[in-house]
């Protein structure tokens, strides 16, 4: 257990965050779309039952803040795409959808220390978070909309909202004969890669036995935003790849996940 984190108890029952350092079992393959890149993909994780707790139990990342989950911060935006694409949906929001539209249709990105733009924080949490008792729902406004437009909430969000808990992370290799190739790592998002910062979050979801409870397999249920990160074919190939290993038996499980 990470100390001072796996400790907590909830509902009488002690919910334990794991310690990192146990196996993963790995796979790489060639992008099918681009010779100059390789997966490298955590079958351990992407066939593990984790899954987005929201407004189900989810303590938040902060004691302060528990009905915000992991939207206290806000999000920072990636580029100018990313936050033009939001920018549109904002345009779309109702107030019957979004409890902050009139302050956030005056300003709803705000720079942070450093002069990162990001989304602007309100009340203690992102200005897209909609309390617990706002009659159009509990929630991210921008998420809730793709719900009820019937578009994949991926294509509404901010990059870093909709990619968490997955990672993908960019690695130029010399294999050793002099030539190189783009290693593109699919994995989890653990508390340690947001850096020192992780450290002072009270609760992360990725590895607490609380959130493995998925009914299906991070591979499947994030089936929409994995393809987004590798492409139709990329996530077909790595699909195959999560079924021959669950055939194979868990060889390395998520220790957070049920053993099956």
């Amino acid at each position: 257990m990470v100390p001072g984190y796996g400790d907590r108890d909830y509902a009488g029952e002690r919910m334990p965050e794991v310690d990192l350092g146990f196996p993963r079992t790995f796979v790489e393959f060639a992008n099918p779309d681009d010779a100059t890149e390789v997966f490298r993909c955590d079958l351990t994780w992407l066939t593990s039952r984790w899954t987005c707790i929201f407004g189900q139990g989810c303590p938040g990342i902060y004691e302060s803040s528990p009905d915000a989950g992991c939207c206290t911060l806000g999000a920072h935006l990636a580029d100018r795409d990313d936050e033009a694409r939001v920018a549109a949906v904002v345009r779309e929001l109702t107030p019957d959808e979004w409890q902050n539209h009139e302050a956030g249709h005056r300003r709803w990105t705000e720079t942070d220390d450093d002069g990162d733009r990001k989304t602007r924080t309100l009340g203690g949490a992102c200005i897209f978070h909609n309390s617990r008792d706002f009659p159009g729902g509990y929630g991210c406004a921008l998420h809730a909309h793709a719900v009820r437009t019937g578009v994949e909430p991926h294509t509404v969000k901010p990059d870093v909202c909709w990619q968490l808990p997955l990672r993908r992370q960019f690695r130029e290799v010399d294999p050793g004969d002099g030539s190189s190739y783009t290693e593109v790592t699919i994995g989890e998002y653990t508390r340690a890669g947001w850096g020192p910062g992780g450290e002072d979050l009270d609760w992360y979801c990725s590895s607490n036995t609380e959130a493995h409870v998925g009914t299906e397999p991070v591979y499947v249920s994030n089936r929409a935003e994995l393809k987004a990160l590798m492409g139709e074919t990329g996530y077909a190939t790595l699909e195959q790849f999560c079924i021959e290993f669950e055939r194979g038996g868990p060889h390395t499980p998520h220790p957070a996940s049920p053993h099956r």
